[in-house]
């Protein structure tokens, strides 16, 4: 039938090219829809090619059931059988029922193409939109039938090690040594074991609400020869690390495999870390060389690496989650130096000031946003994200400034610079959580002004619970806790320091749980650790910090490489006038409206500060990347934007 069909259509093809008018090749169009729908085509033709096509199916279904009466009277005559044990009477039928099923689903395959092609003759050429629902629906069959086929292909496969298994008890030497009895126990123990940790996440999965069923490339990675001599089977054996590309050009790589009795590693990741690592050190030393911090490097390092450079980072999404535990480490140390009783001499500040600044920001973006005509939810989101300062950035600074803050006696404008940052790390938490109201706040779907007021009011409520709980519990730790928890770590610890260092991380690893939980941000949580040990003492502070450096600077080269993977130096140099304007704008802007907040704030004996801590300020954070995605996603935001 598609041989004719394709027939058909190579002899319409030079018929079209003659035609130029337009009218013309309209009615070419129909007439060959017409003539594939019978209409147009002579008779005798017609009908000797329906006779044919019929009679070849007809006599396919014929012998379709002749062979399916053979395989009932097959299975009939296996459970008859007594010389055969049940379990290969099992597998026997087994069999004969897998190509029952094949039989069956080859002619649901016929009659499906023949449907589809009944429905697309039906249709209308010139509607887009229903031919693209016709694509849809052939997509949607072809991956019902690609699962069904991939479910018979992994029960042939157990069919087929079922079998090799029974020929080779079949021609096994009856004699056994002692070490071949051993190594077969061994083997059915561990068949036992496989079957019993195998999740099935597959067939769990396939039929939950929400799942899709995608077509996906896997490339198989070889290293250098090994693979060449293996065959076909034995590479889909060896999952090793091949990736998955969809249709929308994702990359996965594997999580979990199947078998989980053999170690695994990520060589892609791996070779990323080691890149990183390499590259790192001569973009650092030649920051260092010309004067300048070097973060710059290791961000150079991640642009030189990242998609506008070399491209050779192949596990983007694992190199930013480590860098984020950089993060985490950061702002330990950060607030390790910044003792609660600091704290409390700048938290008027800390907690005013950012909540000022947010609001003017806003304010200016929606009337900047009425000028230049854009929708108020994205002048709004526009201003929440530009609001945000950079906390990882500012705090590489002010560690070990501190110290000499403390010493010197002089105004310690860290802590008020520091304080606003954690305070909008907590904003943070809690424009995430109000994500979803803007996005109703922009499809209108809220019935009148009342509930989208009392929404917002909830929600502010909701963080603030969590903020007074987070606190709470912060003193009950301060309180019984954190003492004899240092305590028994340093005893512990002693000529092993490993148990400090793997202590004091399980710490921080639960603080930023917590706040996690609390729905505030997991940043806030790492800094509440480290100002709890911090109030034990000068000397604590010390030692901790001696150990947790080292690992908090590995981990920083990785997240500020991170940042550099999302700059393109191409799209800055095609776009480099807007985006100067757009950067010194937003700078001066954030410096304008920071020094003016902290006048109002802050005493007149240290107004000077001011110009400091706003300087620090005028800056957006890295995170806003993670509010844009998720904006952008929910469609509040454009690509451009």
């Amino acid at each position: 039938m598609k041989v004719l069909e394709k027939n058909y259509f190579w002899m319409l093809l030079p018929l079209l090219r003659l035609i130029a008018d337009a009218a013309e090749h309209e009615e070419v169009a129909k007439h060959a829809i017409k003539l594939h729908r019978g209409r147009g085509a002579a008779i005798t033709q017609r009908k000797q090619w329906v006779l044919d096509g019929c009679r070849k199916l007809s006599g396919l279904l014929r012998q379709k059931t002749v062979v399916l009466n053979k395989l009932k009277s097959a299975i009939r005559a296996v459970e008859k059988d007594v010389s055969l044990s049940d379990e290969e009477k099992l597998f026997q039928v087994h069999t004969f029922e897998i190509f029952q099923k094949e039989l069956n689903e080859s002619e649901n395959s016929v009659f499906q193409a023949i449907y589809g092609l009944q429905r697309a003759l039906q249709g209308d050429y010139r509607d887009v939109v229903n031919m693209k629902e016709s694509s849809r629906q052939r997509l949607e069959a072809l991956r019902e039938a690609a699962i069904k086929e991939e479910t018979e292909y992994v029960e042939l496969l157990a069919a087929e090690k079922h079998q090799a298994e029974a020929l080779r008890n079949t021609h096994r030497n009856k004699s056994l040594s002692v070490l071949d009895e051993i190594l077969e126990d061994v083997r059915k123990a561990a068949d036992r074991l496989e079957e019993e940790i195998e999740e099935h996440a597959f067939d769990d999965n396939k039929s939950v609400k929400g799942v899709n069923f995608e077509a996906v490339l896997r490339v198989e990675e070889e290293e250098g020869n090994s693979k060449q001599n293996l065959t076909k089977r034995e590479v889909e054996d060896d999952l090793g690390l091949s990736m998955l590309i969809d249709s929308q050009n994702n990359r996965y790589i594997l999580t979990k495999p199947r078998d989980a009795t053999i170690p695994r590693a990520d060589h892609h990741f791996l070779k990323d870390i080691v890149t990183i690592g390499t590259l790192s050190l001569p973009c650092g030393w030649l920051c260092t060389a010309v004067g300048l911090p070097t973060m710059f490097g290791y961000i150079v390092c991640g642009v030189l690496l990242g998609p506008s450079g070399l491209n050779s980072i192949k596990s983007v999404v694992q190199v930013e989650t480590l860098g984020e535990v950089g993060v985490f480490f950061t702002l330990f140390l950060v607030g390790l130096e910044f003792s609660p009783e600091r704290l409390r001499k700048v938290w008027k500040i800390a907690l005013q000031g950012p909540c000022y600044m947010t609001l003017l920001m806003i304010a200016f973006g929606l009337l900047w946003g009425h000028l230049l005509q854009i929708r108020p939810t994205q002048s709004v989101f526009i201003s929440t994200c530009l609001s945000l300062s950079s906390t990882p950035l500012v705090s590489r600074f002010l560690v070990g400034s501190a110290r000499g803050e403390k010493e010197a006696g002089d105004v310690d404008y860290s802590a008020v610079l520091l304080g606003m940052l954690v305070v909008q790390d907590v904003q943070l938490g809690l424009f995430i959580a109000g994500l979803p109201t803007l996005i109703q706040a922009g499809a209108g779907a809220y019935s009148s002004v009342v509930m989208e007021t009392l929404r917002i009011l909830a929600l502010v409520g909701q963080i603030l619970f969590s903020l007074a709980a987070a606190f709470l519990l912060c003193l009950v730790i301060k309180t019984y806790l954190i003492g004899p928890y240092y305590r028994k770590l340093h005893m512990e610890s002693k000529g092993n320091k490993e148990i400090l260092i793997v202590g004091i991380s399980a710490f921080i690893f639960l603080m930023l749980t917590v706040t996690e939980l609390l729905d505030v941000s997991m940043e806030l949580g790492c800094f509440l650790a480290g100002a709890l040990i911090s109030s034990q003492g000068h000397m604590v502070t010390e030692e901790i910090m001696s150990y947790i450096e080292p690992i908090r600077d590995f981990l920083v080269i990785i997240f500020f490489a991170s940042i550099g993977l999302h700059v393109f130096p191409t799209f800055v140099v095609y776009e480099l006038s807007i985006l100067m304007v757009l950067t010194l704008s937003v700078v001066i802007m954030k410096f304008a409206l920071a020094a003016l907040v902290l006048s109002v704030l802050l005493p007149k004996s240290s107004q000077y500060v001011k110009w400091i801590v706003a300087a620090g300020l005028a800056q957006v954070s890295e995170l806003s990347f993670v509010l844009g995605s998720r904006a952008r996603r929910a469609g509040i935001i454009s690509r451009e934007v």
